[in-house]
């Protein structure tokens, strides 16, 4: 007997610490959705967009860059220069190597003074990409209300509901007993 007693007191000491220290219970259950509005905010939205125009520019271009009149000039004066020298047979060769004389230094002087330039005002494209500011209507979530065993509550969700909704339903004691409670 006197075995029983601290046993029988042992085991209600412990059996009074675990309902006194019951954890919460949770399950999952689905609740009817009642009605679901969305819920908006408005942003402000970035769209790159093109601007083009056409703005007028000073050019210097060089015409005439495959022009053959300095050549040609070159040719004439040399042909005459080369004229001038040799006799006979000798006075023909002479004419055309000034001809291709002149005309190679005709050509090099053309170019070393970069041939004649036209200057003017000529109208460019331009382009550039900027920023336009929309304001635009987003949904962020959705008001749900539901019926959960006859009870009606409303939560907040980021996405539209089907006609259930899914929940977490959580059981806890409302006293809590402890072993050798005194009140």
């Amino acid at each position: 007997m006197k075995t029983i007693y601290p046993m029988l007191a042992l085991s209600l000491m412990l059996g009074g610490l675990s309902t006194g220290g019951a954890a919460a219970t949770a399950f999952y259950d689905k609740a009817k959705v009642i009605r679901s509005t969305p819920i908006y905010e408005t942003v402000r939205v970035a769209r790159p967009e093109e601007r083009c125009w056409d703005e007028k520019v000073y050019s210097r271009s060089r015409s005439g860059g495959d022009s053959f009149t300095p050549a040609i000039a070159g040719a004439i004066v040399g042909g005459v220069v080369g004229n001038q020298f040799g006799k006979g047979h000798g006075k023909d060769a002479m004419t055309v190597a000034g001809a291709l004389l002149g005309a190679s230094v005709g050509r090099d002087l053309y170019r070393s003074r970069g041939g004649r330039r036209h200057g003017g005002y000529v109208l460019e494209r331009r382009c550039e990409t900027v920023d336009r500011y929309v304001e635009e209507e987003r949904i962020v979530g959705y008001r749900v209300k539901y019926r959960y065993r006859g009870r009606t509550f409303t939560t907040r969700t980021l996405e539209r509901p089907g006609k259930r909704l899914r929940i977490r339903v959580e059981l806890e004691p409302t006293a809590r007993y402890a072993f050798n409670d005194r009140r």
